[in-house]
């Protein structure tokens, strides 16, 4: 699905402010090798890693979806009050309901909001803009906060090594709101697709209603479970694929991308997109370093990151592009523009 914001005529959308949350428990490639069969060099080779947060025991993922909230409102200079709807992707909520947007709305005093939840995995966050967009264009809503939260250290399996190194716990968002000056949209596009048919190479077996808990389950379905040769495949072609077919779809090309911020999984996966798209290395920010992945929260983070360290700039064109779970994808061109 490609989608143009703003074709029909409707109000304009602006990306207005940025904000996160992280743990402050670093969990380090040489804690984990006192943990599992690994070494830092095997871990900084595969996936570019050194270090990922960790959430403290009493944490769960609306703890951090608050403080995040928080942080983007104080940014903006604006109240929860002043929120019409609040969406949060995330695929590690606290609970199966009620969601974690819920939760994190009469935590921060929007209890006036519409409020619900996205599941869309590492793609959630720019599948919760383009929720956000439609919401503020269509004329529903004014103010939209979306806050990406995970805590992925709950759910993956300390005795996998090829996916306990990969994952780590934050929260991180954005606010959309309406701006009635008569300009453009600040969003340019959205491009979001989906193969189910490759559900099974990224998933927790047990949990839902095809194996609830309540039933005997071997403990090792209770984790994530990943074929990570096949999401490698699947991650490799989409980033480009999904970039390309957005651009096209805008008449535009790399050249009007001024920073790309693409979803922080795998060091190999960044390098291999942007090297077929002919992207400069300049004009990308990363922060897997230091985070791993984060999943729904790792794209807000590494904007939010990129703000403070002055790289994204107001007025600036930033493409986003991210992959996950279901198989999802997702891409989109927006111009920044703070309050």
């Amino acid at each position: 699905m490609i989608a143009v914001p703003g074709s029909a005529g409707t109000r304009r959308a602006r990306l207005a402010a940025l904000g996160y949350y992280v743990p402050e428990h670093r969990l380090t490639n040489s804690d984990l090798e006192k943990l599992v069969d690994t070494t830092d060099d095997w871990i900084v080779s595969r996936t570019g890693i050194r270090e990922r947060r960790i959430a403290a025991p009493d944490e769960a993922t609306s703890d951090l979806a608050i403080k995040a909230a928080e942080d983007v409102l104080a940014n903006a200079g604006r109240s929860a009050q002043d929120i019409d709807v609040l969406i949060v992707p995330t695929c590690t909520p606290d609970h199966l309901f009620p969601s974690v947007a819920a939760l994190t709305a009469d935590a921060i005093g929007a209890r006036g909001a519409a409020a619900f939840d996205i599941q869309a995995a590492c793609s959630g966050f720019i599948y919760g803009l383009a929720q956000a967009v439609a919401l503020v264009e269509s004329g529903l809503a004014t103010s939209v906060l979306v806050v990406g939260a995970e805590l992925f250290s709950r759910i993956v399996n300390p005795g996998d090594r090829s996916t306990f190194i990969l994952f780590g716990d934050a929260a991180a968002g954005a606010l959309v709101v309406a701006d009635d000056d008569g300009g453009p949209s600040g969003f340019f596009g959205f491009e979001l697709g989906a193969d189910g048919s490759k559900g099974d190479q990224l998933q927790i077996p047990v949990g839902g209603t095809r194996h609830p808990a309540s039933l005997a389950f071997d403990q090792a379905d209770a984790y994530l479970q990943m074929n990570g040769r096949e999401v490698f495949k699947f991650a490799t072609r989409v980033m480009e694929e999904s970039v390309l077919r957005l651009l096209e779809r805008l008449e535009m090309t790399v050249d009007d991308i001024d920073l790309m911020v693409p979803h922080q999984a795998n060091q190999r996966i960044i390098d291999h997109a942007i090297g077929r798209l002919g992207i400069p290395p300049e004009r990308v920010f990363g922060n897997l370093e230091h985070y791993g992945n984060t999943s729904a929260a790792s794209i807000p983070l590494a904007l939010a990151e990129a703000r403070d360290a002055g790289v994204l700039t107001s007025g600036m064109r930033v493409m986003m592009v991210g992959f996950g779970a279901g198989l999802t994808w997702a891409a989109s061109l927006v111009r920044y523009e703070p309050t």
